[in-house]
Parts: C-alpha cells; structure tokens; sequence
C-alpha cells in the first residue's frame, strides 16, 4: 500500500511541475482545474480521481467542513510538498527560535548525561516545576517528544514554558555550537531551507523562578554567541550556498534581567549592548552574520509608551551602529485595541523594521468582534456571567459604552432583551469601525515605512484566538495591500509544522488568489520573476 502511495505522490508531482512550469504559477486552484483537464492525466485513472478528490476537500476546507490535517496528509498535498523541496532555490526561514527547533533526538541523550550527573536531581526538580510531576521519568527520545510538543488547546503561556526542556542543555558552547549545525543540516535536508534568521537567547538572567535554569551561569553571552556562529560555519563550509543571521532576543518583560549583577533591566540591557558592539568590534568577521536584533516575550501588557521607555536607549544605540530592529508586537493582547496600540508604539518609539507576527494589524475587527458578541450572547442566552480573566470580559470592559446598564447584564448573566441586544449591537459596530480607523493608520505608515511583516500561520493560530482557522490568516490580505512580507515556523518542532507545510498552508488558506510564483518569490527572497520562470522550466525538464 506504501508502494501504491508513493508511485501516486510521484505521478502527481509531475503533473503538477508541468502545468505550474507552462503556466508560470497560477493559484492553486486555476493549477487544479487545468490539470483536470490535460489530456494525459485524464488518462491517468489514479491521477484524475486524486486531483477530483482534492478540489472536493479543499472547497470543503474553506466552507468549515474539513480539517486542514484532512489536506495536509492527502497525496495531492504530498506531492506538493515534493514540488516546493524540489525547487532549484532554497527558502528563507526569516523566524525560527532555537530553543523549540531542536529534535528529540538530539536533546535526549544531551539531557540524559545531565540527569546522571551530579545535578541530576536539582535538573529534575526544575523539570517537575515547570511540566508537573507526570514529566518523570524521563528515559528515551520519546519522553521528550511528549515534553516538548504543544498539546490541543494548550494555550500561549504554556508554550513559553515547554521550550524550557531543551535550554537545560544549552549549558555551554559546544552545545550550541552542536545545536547551530543539527539545525542547519535538518532544515536544508528536508524542507530546502538555506537560509535562516535564527532567534536565540543571548542571557538567560531571570528574576522568574521556572525560566531559570541550572548551570546557565556557567555559559557567558560570548559562549553563546559564538557557539551558534562556530556551528552554523562548520556547516557552510559543506555546504558554501547555506546562509544565516544571528538574531539576539531580548524578552521585553521588566523581570527578564540579572538582578544579582544590576539594579534594574535597563542597566542590564544597556550592558548587553555595550558588549555585542564589542564583540563586533573584535571580532569583525561576525559583521556579516550579526545584523539585527529581536524584542520578544509576553506582551499583553506591553503596550504603553511607558513599557518601551527601558528598551529604548539601548535599542537606539544598536541602530547607530547599522543594527536592523525586528520586534514581536501584534501576536498576543489583552484587547485588540491595545494589540495595534503596541504595534503602534514599538514603530514610533523604538522604530522597528521589521514586524514579527504582527496579527493585530491583519484581524478584521467587524469579524472579530461579531464573533465576541456571537460568544457573549450564547453565554447570555444560558443566563451565564461573563467569567473574568478571559479575552470576552476584557473586551467588553474595552468597548465603547456610553452607559453601563446592558454591560452590567451581561457580566451578571442577566438575559437582555430585544432592544438590549440592538444596544449591545451598536455598541459592538462602533468599538469594531473605530478601531478597524486605527488599525488601518497604522498599517499604512508601516507600508509608507517599509516595515516588513513575518507571517507565521501555525503559530499564530495555535498560540492566539485571534482568528478561529487558517484561511482567516490575514496573510493574503496583506499580500494584497502590498506589505513587504516573508515566512517563518517559530518552533517548528514544538508546534508541530515546518517551513514547507507552511507554504501549503498559505496555499491552500487562498486557492484562488494566491499565486504559486508570487509565494515562492515571497519564501525564497527572489524579486526577478523571469529568473523563477526560468527555474520552473528547468523543472520541467527533469520530469518531461
């Protein structure tokens, strides 16, 4: 049956490289409907019906009827996946994390030696605090896929702390310097990424008791820096076309610092600066591989002028000295509002160049906030209070009540009525309209800017409850309004994707509109559309 499978995936790929090649890569589903109709497949009774077949589950995708896994795991998906491997350019993955892109396979027998030795037990209690006391024992490479996976429905705070499992090993130089090469040979070999900007942690110096880790005292921000950049060239040097960037993290949060060596985070920030502007000094062949710097963390309350004031000076002196500032802001928020509002701020304030995630400025607040009031009036309808703590309450709380009679109804559980709910209605268009004013401003002077945004789908629906599937990802949209874009996994091990299901899944989130040329000018960097042309048809040549 595998055999069967294989020869299915192998004939359509052909099919597929010879209509996206003589067509220049039209959408997925202009691509579809002429190979339906090529003479040759239709001769191809395993062929047609596999193409049929697809269509169907695709229109039903898009109509909520059928999961994305359903198309991801059908052979017309396979064979797609194998046509964007066997493209002649390698793709750019402008956003992968190392601490949740490491294998199990690498980080088992790296733990297991730590286990044994003699901070075995102080590294187990670590690990019992932050996964809970099911996490033990810990005894094969599969105990740890269990760890570092995210689970249905975990939600944005438990994945920052399932990456915790893999930076018990990052402990010293060799082990990121292993880490850095292991990375770089698993992406190009099975998923034709060449070029990587990769996120890491140049200080782990935390105030927070489960992000501390045993023995990281020992590794100094050199170490690490020079790690990462020892393994990346190890493996350039068998492979001169593969590329990378170094991209320091800093969490945004005031308790992310060193309060035993500083006073407060922006003393310890500024230090940091002080010292990657001296390594480049010294060390002067690391000018082409460190450019640019990335702000990450929990920002649902990071939104204020204030709460970019600590950041700033430092930031500022980076990009005198010819630094790029990437920046996540617009993944996650309290409100919507206050979502484009730290966008909003981390381009006039610290002037950013380059928007990670960014989801706040691609919603659609009339969709968006429809959705809240479908939420609250099922609650209200049940005579359910709204419960605190949750995105619902903070939103209502947010909206734009010119008296409090309905709002306090619903948070009680009272059941409004007709003219109640019209109310409510108003009240909900005019909060969406505002803000969809302000989010548009924004959006346009980062476009006037050239502020680039990072899309990256599975994270975003896995870790927000921004949009409820990923045809609402507003990639296409911002495609369309003519936002500089590119595409990036996260933690791509963790979340369980990679960079070409990636693609796919742009792909098949906008069948219509979406061109296959202009995604592969988006993931690959490559501006001349004759050069891709010119590539396809080299393609063409290997399967005609």
């Amino acid at each position: 049956m595998v055999g069967v499978q294989h020869h299915l995936i192998e004939d359509i790929t052909k099919y597929l490289t010879l209509v996206i090649s003589e067509t220049n890569g039209l959408s997925l589903n202009d691509t579809l409907e002429l190979m339906v109709q090529e003479a040759e497949v239709k001769r191809t009774p395993h062929v047609l019906k596999a193409i049929i077949e697809f269509q169907e589950l695709l229109t039903g995708f898009l109509a909520d009827k059928v999961d994305i896994q359903t198309l991801l795991g059908h052979s017309l998906a396979k064979s797609l996946f194998q046509f964007f491997k066997s493209f002649p350019l390698p793709y750019h993955e402008e956003h992968i994390h190392l601490t949740g892109s490491l294998s199990a396979e690498f980080i088992f027998p790296r733990l297991k030696k730590l286990l044994d030795s003699a901070q075995g037990k102080a590294i187990e209690a670590k690990i019992v605090e932050v996964y809970g006391p099911d996490a033990l024992p810990i005894t094969s490479a599969e105990d740890v896929n269990n760890l570092i996976r995210l689970g249905e429905g975990d939600q944005f705070m438990r994945y920052l702390k399932i990456l915790y499992l893999s930076k018990l090993i990052l402990i010293n130089k060799k082990s990121h310097v292993e880490a850095a090469y292991h990375l770089a040979s698993e992406l190009y070999k099975h998923y034709n990424v060449g070029n990587i900007r990769l996120k890491f942690t140049l200080s782990r110096a935390t105030t927070m008791s489960d992000e501390q880790v045993p023995g990281a005292e020992n590794v100094s921000e050199k170490d690490v820096l020079f790690g990462l950049y020892e393994g990346f060239m190890q493996y350039k040097k068998e492979n001169p076309s593969f590329n990378f960037i170094l991209s320091p993290c800093f969490r945004k949060e005031s308790s992310f610092y060193d309060p035993v060596h500083y006073k407060n985070k922006k003393e310890n920030f500024d230090d940091q600066v002080e010292l990657i502007l001296k390594l480049l000094e010294e060390n002067p062949e690391l000018k082409s591989y460190l450019t640019d710097i990335d702000t990450v963390g929990d920002e649902r309350n990071l939104y204020r002028k204030i709460h970019f004031d600590e950041m700033k000076s430092g930031l500022r002196r980076l990009q005198y000295h010819g630094f790029k500032l990437r920046s996540h802001h617009g993944e996650t928020w309290s409100t919507l509002r206050k979502g484009v509002q730290s966008v909003d701020n981390a381009m006039n304030i610290w002037h950013i160049d380059t928007l990670e995630h960014g989801l706040s400025i691609g919603i659609n607040p009339n969709f968006y906030f429809q959705r809240i009031f479908q939420k609250v009036i099922e609650l209200n309808e049940d005579s359910q209070p709204i419960p605190r703590n949750t995105d619902i309450y903070d939103e209502l709380m947010d909206m734009m009540w010119t008296e409090k009679k309905v709002l306090n109804k619903l948070l009680k559980g009272k059941k409004l009525n007709a003219a109640e709910k019209i109310e409510f209605i108003k009240v909900k268009f005019h909060t969406a309209r505002e803000l969809e004013h302000y989010q548009h401003d924004v959006l346009n002077r980062m476009i006037d800017k050239q502020v680039s945004v990072v899309a990256l789908p599975t994270s975003n629906l896995k870790l927000t409850n921004s949009f409820p599937d990923y045809k609402d990802h507003p990639f296409s949209w911002w495609e369309k309004k003519g936002v500089n874009l590119s595409v990036g996994t996260d933690n791509y091990v963790t979340l369980n994707t990679n960079f070409i299901q990636e693609m796919l899944i742009l792909l098949f989130s906008d069948p219509s509109d979406l061109k296959i040329t202009k995604l592969l000018m988006v993931t690959t960097r490559e501006t001349r559309r004759p050069y891709i042309s010119h590539l396809l048809w080299q393609m063409r040549k290997k399967v005609s």
